[in-house]
């Protein structure tokens, strides 16, 4: 089984790599694609893949792209994103699944499961199954509303509309709030990332999520990179890494 990643940043394409390769120990990755142009060239050039995980907005455009240009269109896709408003268009395509980012393991466990199911016994689902099931994976993801918070041998309840920042540092995550009250907090980034809407907050880099409504100004830096200013004044460096910066203009222009 030959499966194609269409993923313009690069951790998130390895990460997604790693997890297919351990829900599917006998498929292999074709290729590891990171633009329109880049796809259609390979989709043109190359035997079409079993499988296509294609992340919508890319960096020389939409994926959509990809299918007036190629002859793919029976190729079976799940798509991945941040954000949920192309769910209708990729509907229209031959969608197995939509997830959302950060990919959450058991989601894509089960989409990789549907495609089994659908296509090893070459079936596909009719229209209203995909839609239905598309709508699913969109309207029931449950963000978290609190966060259970301790500071001493207290623990406190924290609305997450409270939260300002949060930052790792050497295995500690701890939250900012809007009032500059710090939190340590139990969860790891990485599971901040997935438990927080990804409309109000956005992991600008390794170490930090940020809230939308803390950000004050936006420079530009050097390499390609973004400074952000946050309110309350954040005691580290609020850069955000170049491979994030058109998802973040993105997510700022939403």
């Amino acid at each position: 089984m030959r499966i194609l990643i269409i993923e313009d940043e690069q951790p998130a394409a390895k990460r997604l790599a790693r997890m297919i390769e351990q829900y599917l120990p006998g498929a292999q990755i074709a290729e590891t694609i990171d633009s329109v142009e880049t796809a259609v060239k390979w989709l043109n050039t190359f035997t079409k893949p079993d499988l296509m995980f294609l992340d919508i907005q890319l960096s020389d455009g939409l994926s959509f792209d990809i299918f007036s240009a190629t002859q793919v269109k029976e190729v079976p896709v799940i798509f991945t994103t941040t954000y949920d408003e192309y769910i209708l268009r990729a509907f229209k395509l031959n969608s197995i699944d939509y997830l959302l980012k950060p990919i959450d393991p058991d989601e894509l466990q089960q989409a990789l499961h549907k495609y089994q199911l659908l296509y090893r016994q070459n079936q596909q689902p009719n229209n209203t199954q995909r839609l239905e099931q598309l709508l699913h994976n969109i309207q029931g993801k449950d963000y978290k509303q609190r966060l259970l918070v301790k500071t001493g041998q207290q623990l406190h309840s924290l609305p997450v509309n409270e939260i300002a920042y949060c930052n790792a540092d050497e295995g500690l995550v701890q939250i900012t709030t809007a009032s500059g009250k710090i939190w340590a907090i139990d969860y790891t980034l990485d599971q901040l990332e997935n438990l927080l809407n990804p409309t109000l907050f956005f992991r600008i880099n390794r170490k930090s999520i940020i809230h939308i409504t803390a950000i004050q100004k936006i420079h530009t830096y050097f390499n390609g990179r973004l400074l952000i200013d946050l309110k309350p004044t954040a005691p580290f460096e609020t850069i955000v890494s170049r491979e994030r910066v058109n998802q973040f203009k993105q997510w700022l222009d939403k």
